[in-house]
């Protein structure tokens, strides 16, 4: 067994535990360590090695909220089990949009898509997209907190806007979970299909969803963890399936780099997704679409300095 091998398998752990909950595109940064880590290593295992870590990142969502997608947890009576019942509906029904179409075009946009200045384009419009949405929301939560003035003169509005300012920074109108109907839920669904395009980021096209239909930054990134349970269980699948089907087969290196890209993956998530929740409460996601636009650059900078670009894992 190569003790470097699992060194940087760590490494990819650790990368891909960041990434795919904070919306800054775990593929735009692999292209990168890709560039700069190798492993001796199948490019058939390669390929499949990079959607199966993520099992390890989605094995915390399921740590963590437990309770909350448990229907048969202790404490929940009738309406509680009916609710969490209710949610898993409304995940699947969000999942549905990008399998529908994302099946169909996987080998597609592997062949087409996955290529470095696509990965840079996407991760710089969708930083610019951050950056308006939250003025955006910035400018209505402003003009809101202003209305009570026109009726009730300025001296109400001060204090109603006095009022707002405690939960000003992660405000809509869909402030939890159970809020979202089914409709709101196949919405976030439809943005998600904008995740088959590498670079976009799972994670930031559904908070870009859940944003624009009125949730609460707190309520997008809950139910991009969610969403997150059988899209990625279904991508992992699928990619062991054709990895097997391919007559490949794992040795004792391949599995000892799985194992620990998986448990780091996973430790490392579940630091990832409380900071991150933690976060969103006080900030919003302009800072996140900073960094997706230097990092864009970053990536079609050095594309374009060695040459054409690479075929993307």
């Amino acid at each position: 067994m190569n003790i470097l091998d699992l060194l940087k398998s760590a490494f990819l752990g650790l990368v891909e535990g960041i990434t795919e909950w904070l919306p800054i595109s775990s593929t735009g940064h692999m292209i990168l360590v890709d560039e700069f880590i190798k492993m001796d290593v199948p490019d058939e295992f390669w390929n499949m090695f990079l959607v199966v870590i993520q099992l390890g990142a989605i094995l915390s969502v399921c740590v963590l909220y437990f309770h909350d997608l448990n229907p048969f947890s202790l404490g929940k009576g009738k309406d509680g089990r009916r609710a969490t019942w209710s949610l898993w509906g409304k995940i699947i029904l969000g999942c549905i949009p990008a399998a529908v179409i994302g099946l169909p075009l996987n080998d597609f946009m592997d062949e087409h898509f996955y290529n470095s200045y696509v990965v840079a384009a996407a991760l710089i419009v969708y930083g610019i997209a951050f950056i308006l949405i939250e003025n955006w929301r910035a400018k209505r939560r402003a003009k809101q907190a202003a209305a009570p003035a026109k009726i009730h003169g300025a001296h109400f509005a001060k204090s109603v806007a006095q009022d707002a300012a405690a939960d000003d920074t992660d405000f809509g109108a869909i402030s939890s979970i159970d809020d979202i109907s089914w409709k709101t839920a196949l919405g976030i669904g439809c943005f998600q299909v904008l995740s088959l395009v590498p670079g976009t980021s799972r994670s930031g096209s559904t908070i870009i969803g859940g944003l624009l239909l009125g949730t609460t930054r707190s309520v997008a990134a809950k139910f991009t963890f969610y969403l997150a349970i059988p899209v990625m269980f279904g991508a992992s699948l699928l990619k062991v399936v054709k990895f097997l089907l391919g007559g490949a087969a794992m040795g004792a290196n391949e599995w000892g780099i799985m194992i620990v890209g998986l448990v780091v993956a996973f430790v490392v998530s579940l630091l990832a997704i409380r900071w991150l929740t933690g976060f969103v409460r006080r900030h919003d996601f302009k800072a996140f679409g900073w960094y997706r636009i230097i990092l864009g650059v970053l990536v079609l900078a050095y594309f374009l300095a060695i040459g054409p670009a690479l075929g993307l894992v």
